[in-house]
Formats: structure tokens, C-alpha cells, sequence
């Protein structure tokens, strides 16, 4: 095996193990978010802040949208800013009131 060879086999071989990690980070935010995101950010898979926090759930690949909302109406300042994010990465330009609540 070649030394790019090998370089290759590494890389996709820590690219596996983040998308385990990712996989189970959503596993968790599935059944108790603040311990999903608490794993996310302790495996440098999400930095702490209000804005990458909204980010992911925004994506919201995976996750359950029930627990989203769950998670955006805790009343935790931390929360309250990632919701202010969350709605942020929302387009409501050009919508009226019912299609924009929608």
C-alpha cells in the first residue's frame, strides 16, 4: 500500500466515525436534546454557539421536529437564543402572514 493509499484509507476511516458520531448526536437530540447537543458539542461536531446550534436544527436531518420545537420553547437563555437564530434562517420576505406561519 502506497503512503497516499494509506493517507486515503485515514481520512475516509475518520470521515466513517464522524458520520457515527453525527448519527448517534441525532439519536440522543431524539430523545433528550439538551444531552444530543451537550454530546454534539463535547465530540467537536457542533460548536456551542446560539447560531451553529439553530443551524443544525434548521437542517434538522434526523431529528425529530416535535422535539425541535420542544427544545426552541425551553425557557433557558441559551435556548431563547437559539431560537432567535432559528428564526433568522428564515426567509418570510415576500410571504404573507398565513404562508409565513406556515
Amino acid at each position: 500500500m502506497t503512503e497516499i493509499d494509506n493517507l486515503t484509507s485515514v481520512e475516509e476511516s475518520k470521515t466513517t466515525q464522524r458520520n457515527k458520531q453525527i448519527a448517534m448526536g441525532r439519536k440522543k437530540f431524539n430523545m433528550d436534546p439538551k444531552k444530543g447537543i451537550q454530546f454534539l458539542i463535547e465530540n467537536d461536531l457542533l460548536q456551542s454557539s446560539p447560531e451553529d446550534v439553530a443551524q443544525f436544527l434548521y437542517k434538522g436531518e434526523g431529528l425529530n421536529k416535535t422535539v425541535i420545537g420542544d427544545y426552541l420553547g425551553e425557557r433557558d437563555e441559551f435556548n431563547i437564543k437559539v431560537l432567535q437564530a432559528f428564526v433568522e434562517l428564515h426567509e418570510f420576505a415576500d410571504l404573507n402572514l398565513v404562508q409565513a406561519l406556515r
